[in-house]
């Protein structure tokens, strides 16, 4: 079992270098090595509709962080 190898890790502190986000810092909440991709704190936030639960009885929108492709980030400053 091999262990893809990235630049970033999650808590790290990262800008965004390219697309939409363009200058967005914001921490590495989640890292999906085998897609190559990021989740930042507060960058790409979009929304997504639920159905109603018994814990949401209401449904609704929620947002929440999408995936950015990890050659868009670079590293600001190393995580603990």
């Amino acid at each position: 079992m091999s262990k893809i190898k990235t630049h970033v890790n999650k808590g790290d502190r990262v800008e965004v270098i390219t697309g939409a986000h363009k200058g967005a810092q914001g921490t590495i909440l989640q890292v999906l090595p085998k897609k190559n991709q990021v989740l930042i704190e507060g960058v790409r936030l979009i929304k997504k509709t639920i159905r109603p639960t018994q814990e949401r009885p209401q449904g609704g929108i929620i947002e929440k962080e999408g995936p950015l492709h990890i050659s868009n980030v670079k590293l600001v400053e190393k995580g603990k």
